[in-house]
């Protein structure tokens, strides 16, 4: 019998890890992915918008030489702090099932079964897309998730969003020689992009080096061509790629099959004591930007990690009882 089951080997989830470690309870951290698995998925070229200290969990210095860290420096950063404290991790092991049983919890994975008094969940948000659900969003050009820009060379590139993962995926496919067109629904670049990143597309966007199309919207997606609906009315243009920045979410389904209740409302925000992050079951605990529900802008690692020492002091309390 463990004394805790941590769902998700990401940043909070070590954060987590190492915190039940300095209170002396035993623990495992399921990863159904490779260690920071959403991070290792980030684009190559990502660079933070924190800095490395904000970044830091378990007290422990995230020493980089960068000013804003990058995905290298922060697989790095995780890895050396997982391996150092030899935290308790299985990797490549998904959890399938999960129930009440008697005074604690059966874990069932894809590789073996748990039992565990309490349930940390941080399970992040980055495995899931949020979908255009339009015709031809099903064709191998449409992609989620992007990795390099190097791949797009020559290539009618059209970008759906205004964040910052879109602003990256424009401006860097564009710099390796894409037609890059954005798609956006409001009537501006979001404030939320990077502060020396906005101005950098506003001023492609100005000099006609990158086409950009505001209040409009991907209507449907051919193997040559895709429809934007526009203000001015149906445009049609060539295109080789897709890239739909729109946003990802949370497993609501895995959420729910757990039993943790959901908002009513179109957020899907999770039941939580916002005091201990405990959930409406007894002794399940969330953990990072899985909080938020669909409001994916509310919780990143630097204002999260305070949720491991937040679950570790009710658990002490609970134990001390």
């Amino acid at each position: 019998m463990l004394d805790i089951v941590i769902i998700g080997g990401g940043p909070i989830g070590i954060a987590c890890g190492l915190a039940a470690q300095k209170a002396g309870l035993s623990f495992l951290i399921l990863e159904k992915g490779t260690l920071v698995n959403s991070l290792y998925n980030y684009p190559s070229t990502m660079t933070f918008f924190s800095t490395s200290e904000k970044l830091e969990v378990g007290n422990i210095p995230f020493v980089t030489t960068h000013t804003k860290p990058n995905r290298a420096d922060a697989l790095e950063y995780y890895r050396r702090v997982a391996l150092s404290n030899n935290l308790s991790l299985h990797l490549f092991e998904e959890v399938t099932e999960f129930h009440k049983k008697d005074n604690h919890y059966h874990i069932t994975t894809t590789k073996g079964e748990y039992d565990a008094k309490y349930v940390i969940v941080a399970t992040g948000f980055y495995d899931i897309s949020v979908n255009l659900n339009i015709p031809g969003e099903d064709l191998p050009k449409v992609k989620h998730y992007y990795q390099d820009p190097h791949y797009y060379t020559l290539q009618k590139v059209v970008v759906v969003g205004s964040s910052n993962s879109a602003i990256d995926v424009a401006l860097e496919t564009w710099r390796k020689g894409a037609e890059v067109t954005l798609v956006i629904r409001g009537n501006e670049i979001s404030h939320r992009v990077k502060y020396w990143v906005r101005p950098d597309i506003i001023n492609r966007i100005k000099e006609g080096s990158i086409k950009a199309y505001f209040n409009s919207n991907l209507k449907a997606i051919r193997e040559d061509e895709v429809d934007i609906e526009t203000p001015d009315g149906l445009v049609t243009i060539q295109n080789d790629f897709v890239m739909a920045m729109t946003g990802y979410k949370p497993n609501f389904n895995f959420l729910s099959h757990m039993g943790i209740r959901l908002s009513d409302d179109d957020k899907y925000i999770p039941q939580y004591n916002a005091d201990t992050m405990e959930t409406n079951l007894p002794g399940v605990y969330l953990a990072g930007v899985v909080c938020g529900g669909m409001d994916t802008h509310l919780w990143f690692i630097e204002n999260s990690r305070i949720h491991a020492e937040m679950i570790l002091n009710d658990i002490k309390t609970k134990e001390q009882k």
